[in-house]
């Protein structure tokens, strides 16, 4: 640990990572707890000698050798550690103090201190009691896939292969007129999608649970997921109880139907067209939303999903099997399959697009249609928000984007547009460069063609700009 990457934890602070203890007159006992909660948690780094605030007070200099012999001989007792663990603490000098770092990587064991189990929510230890929560944290644990899990006695019959037909059709329309299933018989396009197998530590051969989930009969899913489901509420007028509700039970086939027709039901489908062509906002939004919560959630357990339609927003969450613990961006973003098979299934039906591409997708056609950008917030609960605004329109550059229209106005009304924030992009794109193409204008801006193009001809006629030349070799004039 150099000086300079400690210099920045402290400036930080306690994260879900970072834990500061006193341990003036020796090793605190809830240092163990953030020893066992990091363990059980994403791992991360403690310090001892360092305050909550930050603040380096540093550990007496004659009992620093004597603390870490201590805390070695604690984690490796098995009466007080189960299972054990082997650490080795840093005795580091820092600004004249002396402090004791231990860094604590995630282990694959869940781990308890004096018979409690802790885990790590935030920048605190919190003890975990309740057995389902002990029991997501075994599965956070696991290195296999629990949609890979063999049911021996599922057969062919537990499936609805009424829906291969429909399944067939639909991967050779997304392959373009061609795809492998087509002339499969049932038997071999399910083993071809990995759905029925073999489980090389038990021997066992079967069907698995993505199988039982993508094309299982509703009673086999109950069988087999008792808690599964999805609970898709709107709740724009009664907001404590619901103005619409459908509980989603069935396999994830139509599941996915379901759920996008309840949020074409209630929601607006604004009008947009990219490079020239009408496209659907609200049912690209829907997609990536509906896909993301059945592709990547964790089946096994008892938390019931949910997709809530409100006001001012439209979110989802599902239990998770999570490998980090906070918000997603497009530029911190480590794609990670929960469930790789069923998320090939959808891909090959058209559902969804390489792993990654959904919070690009979502990044950019939410601010399009609401003028804000989603939250993706990763735990053992997924969470997704898209913000919503039904008086927003990008191309009439109405709504979120205009905070003195009246919002009662006509959102036709051409004297409701005002200023248009595009016409002050392309004119500084001008201004910069007399030369630049429409092109390069579509490129530097982000703004889609048909937009710029339409945006050039209003400040023509507003005689703004005019062009001076050819349209291939001439130069834009910006007017006074």
């Amino acid at each position: 640990m150099d000086s300079k990457t400690l210099k920045t934890m402290l400036e930080i602070g306690e994260t879900v990572a970072v834990e500061f203890k006193r341990c003036g007159n020796g090793i605190e006992s809830d240092t163990y707890d953030s020893v066992c909660s990091f363990l059980n948690r994403f791992g991360g780094d403690i310090f001892m000698g360092i305050l909550d605030d930050g603040t380096v007070i540093g550990v007496p200099p004659k009992a620093a050798l004597d603390m870490v012999k201590n805390f070695i001989t604690v984690i490796s007792n098995p009466a007080l550690f189960t299972p054990t663990i082997y650490l080795s603490p840093e005795i580091i000098e820092y600004e004249g103090h002396t402090i004791i770092h231990v860094h604590v990587p995630p282990s694959a064991e869940v781990h308890s201190y004096k018979k409690i189990i802790f885990d790590r929510v935030n920048d605190a230890d919190v003890k975990v009691t309740a057995t389902t929560q002990i029991a997501s944290m075994y599965i956070r644990k696991q290195n296999i896939f629990t949609e890979k899990k063999i049911y021996p006695y599922a057969t062919i019959n537990d499936l609805r292969t009424d829906l291969l037909p429909r399944i067939r059709q639909m991967a050779v329309n997304h392959a373009g007129g061609s795809h492998p299933w087509e002339k499969m018989s049932d038997e071999e396009l399910l083993r071809s999608a990995g759905l029925y197998g073999t489980d090389v530590a038990t021997g066992e051969s079967g069907y698995n649970l993505a199988a039982i989930l993508l094309l299982g009969k509703d009673e086999v899913i109950q069988n087999v997921c008792p808690a599964y489901e999805t609970d898709a509420l709107v709740r724009k007028v009664n907001v404590d109880r619901y103005d619409d509700r459908e509980i989603v039970r069935t396999n994830l086939i139509e599941s996915f139907d379901l759920l996008m027709d309840f949020i074409k039901k209630h929601l607006p489908d604004k009008f947009f067209l990219e490079d020239e062509n009408r496209v659907s906002l609200r049912n690209i939004i829907a997609r990536e939303i509906v896909s993301n919560t059945l592709m990547h959630r964790e089946y096994t357990s008892s938390y019931a999903a949910k997709l809530v339609i409100k006001g001012d927003q439209m979110y989802t969450e599902n239990a998770n099997r999570a490998t980090n613990n906070g918000f997603i961006t497009p530029d911190n973003l480590e794609p990670n399959p929960k469930n790789p098979l069923i998320a090939s299934f959808f891909r090959n039906i058209g559902r969804a697009d390489r792993l990654g591409s959904g919070v690009h997708k979502l990044f950019k056609y939410t601010k399009l249609y609401s003028g804000k950008d989603p939250v993706f917030q990763e735990g053992d609960v997924f969470r997704i928000v898209v913000p919503l605004d039904d008086s927003y329109s990008f191309d009439m550059e109405l709504g979120s984007s205009d905070p003195n229209r009246d919002p009662k106005a006509d959102p036709n009304d051409p004297n409701q547009i005002g200023t248009s924030q595009n016409e002050n992009l392309i004119l500084g794109q001008i201004q910069d460069d007399p030369y630049i193409t429409r092109k390069q204008l579509v490129k530097n801006t982000g703004i889609s063609d048909s937009t710029v193009k339409r945006v050039l001809a209003e400040l023509k006629s507003k005689n703004k700009i005019e062009r001076i030349g050819s349209n291939r070799s001439g130069q834009w004039k910006v007017n006074d």
